[in-house]
């Protein structure tokens, strides 16, 4: 693991691991596995009581100490919680209501209204519950009114965008006020899907929440990829809001036949893949050395999705491509040695101003 006065790492996320057979059946088994491969953070969805018991853990700090507990003795420790699921079921347009109905309990399903309210409440237990923890960033999805006009055909109405932005604002923002009371930063993934998919539209969502300081970006440089942004310049324009990384690798490779809506073919024939670490064109190294430049000090931490390669190789092999890319940040100028006594009369003598 790293000091922490630089990137920490390495970690995983368990989301796409969590299984029925053992080690991924449940928190213990999976954390000496990851351990076992070399990572040093676990970051844990929050729907899954075998990993933790999120409302138990809003209220119980016996129960927090010992999650802790369990997940030292195996060699790791929680890096942060994860409420992707329940963070898109904030905001869901009509058109998908079916399609994330499988993200909620069975009872809520068919009733939007109470899906949503449950799915509040989740972000406000996951707040108290990182709190508990000790942790100081928690990972989520914006949810999507305004996916579906994402392209402008039909013309999109004038005010549709503003009012989805407005209504957006209207759901997270005591959610935010209840991460702020917390002490966490809430990060959202930037993902295609999300109605926060890219950098104009995040800081359409800044403006609608009055730039709220615990409005901050899980940065993922795989979706910003195969969207063909500047996934090195998004770190020179956002580094402020990041607070959160995800080190996943993807390629984009277009064709006469599809580009980057992928012309509904499954992933392995799609034109923008995810990859499992060093597969694919990430410029991991410059990332790792812009977020250092401007002093990320949170968690590097592995997703896992990749349409050719196994989990299983894909995990093994990513705790140590992140360790390799982890940089110690400079102590000291790599010139100081050469350097002179200063003050300000030496200085105004070597302007020629004495």
């Amino acid at each position: 693991m790293s000091d922490t006065t630089g990137i920490r790492g390495p970690a995983i996320f368990l989301a796409q691991f969590i299984g029925e057979q053992p080690p991924f059946d449940g928190l213990d088994a999976s954390a000496c596995w990851a351990a076992g491969l070399g990572y040093r953070g676990l970051q844990l969805p929050t729907g899954d009581p075998r990993f933790i018991d999120l409302a138990l853990a809003a209220e119980s700090q016996a129960y927090c100490d010992e999650l802790k507990g369990r997940c030292a003795e195996a060699g790791v420790e929680i890096s942060e919680l994860s409420t992707h699921l329940q963070g898109q079921l904030v905001a869901v347009h009509p058109s998908c209501d079916e399609l994330f109905d499988g993200f909620a309990p069975a009872e809520l399903r068919g009733r939007p209204q109470a899906r949503q309210a449950w799915a509040v409440e989740q972000l406000m237990l996951a707040a108290k519950a990182s709190q508990r923890l000790g942790l100081n960033a928690h990972a989520t999805f914006s949810g999507a009114l305004l996916w579906p006009f994402v392209y402008p055909w039909p013309q999109r109405p004038a005010g549709l965008v503003e009012e989805g932005f407005a209504e957006l604002a209207r759901r997270w923002r005591p959610i935010l006020d209840a991460f702020d009371d917390a002490g966490v930063d809430l990060c959202f993934e930037i993902h295609p899907g999300e109605d926060l998919h890219d950098g104009a539209s995040f800081e359409r969502f800044l403006d609608a929440v009055d730039h709220h300081p615990r409005a901050r970006i899980l940065y993922d440089p795989s979706h910003l990829l195969l969207q063909q942004l500047d996934y090195l310049g998004f770190i020179d324009c956002y580094h402020e809001r990041i607070g959160m990384f995800h080190v996943k690798d993807a390629e984009f490779t277009p064709s006469a036949r599809s580009g980057v809506y992928g012309g509904y073919q499954e992933w392995v024939e799609r034109p923008g893949r995810f990859r499992s670490l060093g597969d694919g064109q990430v410029d991991f190294k410059g990332i790792f050395s812009r977020l250092t430049q401007y002093g990320y000090d949170g968690w590097a931490v592995l997703e896992w999705e990749c349409c050719l390669k196994d989990a299983a190789q894909g995990a093994a092999e990513g705790a140590p491509f992140i360790a390799k890319h982890l940089i110690q940040r400079a102590r000291h100028a790599f010139d100081d040695f050469a350097g002179g006594e200063a003050s300000t009369s030496s200085n105004r003598r070597i302007l020629g101003l004495s």
